[in-house]
């Protein structure tokens, strides 16, 4: 009788501890998902504002020589991301394609002129930036003037803080829901087990020694719930980029590797400071409180 008293209370108390990894799992993977969602919203605004394109449209006097030597100078500014190029006949070609028909027989010259495309650093990808890049620019002999989309760049910019706004709300929002819900879970686990601890209390243990084994039990449950949610993560992280393969292009292996450490360290830190204040609490109570 007396071992299938055990044998009961063993699997009960091994019941509860897989509920705990996985609810603490599942908490984890939803706060690692808005992480990644801000990684990929990051990234995404950055690939939008480095593909903002500035013309300069040098003078026809101009060499050849002359821009590329322009070119090769642009290329070491610190706000220069990259350049390209244009030459009259490439930006003619370009135009040809455009329009469907040849423009140049029609008119029997080419009127364009040599350009070279600038696509600015995202940090440097505001109008304050650009109008200070563009007046360096206009200094220069080669240079006739500056093409952009200032309305453009301003829209870029505004609907990008406006959404990273909302997503920080959110990340807030669920953390603080994630602390709450992994907390409450692990003080429903240890108070199935707060006879045992008056019982340790009563024989002469002291505090030190019982809270030891039950946070040892805690870290361990928040890092298996982490690591149970990194898996989760990079099954859907597998299954995005399946879906949508232009996801490639913001895939970041640091900033991924960054959250997946934030998500054991959160993961570690909660259950081990829920732990310890639910243990606490069930160590100052006297005998007659454990049943209410």
């Amino acid at each position: 009788m007396e071992e299938f008293e055990e044998s009961a209370s063993a699997g009960k108390t091994k019941s509860i501890y897989i509920s705990t990894v996985i609810s603490i799992a599942l908490v984890l993977m939803m706060t690692g998902l808005l992480g990644l969602l801000l990684v990929h919203a990051k990234n995404l605004s950055n690939y939008v504002k480095e593909n903002i394109v500035l013309n300069i449209i040098v003078n026809e006097s101009a060499s050849e020589g002359d821009v590329l030597a322009l070119q090769k100078k642009l290329d070491t500014n610190e706000k220069v991301l990259r350049t390209q190029y244009i030459s009259k006949e490439l930006a003619a070609i370009n135009l040809q394609k455009d329009l469907g028909e040849d423009f140049v027989k029609f008119l029997g010259y080419n009127p364009l002129l040599s350009s070279i495309d600038v696509y600015l650093k995202a940090e440097y990808a505001n109008n304050p930036s650009i109008d200070t890049f563009i007046k360096q620019m206009s200094e220069n002999k080669l240079v006739k003037e500056v093409v952009y989309q200032p309305s453009l760049i301003d829209m870029v910019n505004k609907n990008i803080r406006i959404i990273g706004i909302i997503i920080l709300g959110f990340a807030a929002i669920l953390l603080i829901i994630a602390i709450a819900l992994i907390n409450n879970t692990i003080r429903l686990a240890i108070y199935s087990q707060r006879f045992l601890i008056k019982s340790m209390q009563m024989v002469g243990a002291t505090r030190g020694f019982i809270r030891r084994p039950f946070l040892g039990y805690g870290l361990l449950h928040g890092l298996l719930g982490a690591l149970i949610s990194i898996l989760l993560l990079l099954a859907i992280l597998y299954f995005g980029q399946q879906q949508i393969p232009e996801l490639v292009i913001l895939r970041n292996y640091f900033e991924f590797a960054v959250i997946f450490l934030g998500v054991i360290a959160l993961g570690i830190v909660i259950a081990g400071f829920s732990t310890f204040f639910a243990v606490s609490k069930y160590l100052r109570l006297r005998s007659n409180d454990l049943y209410r």
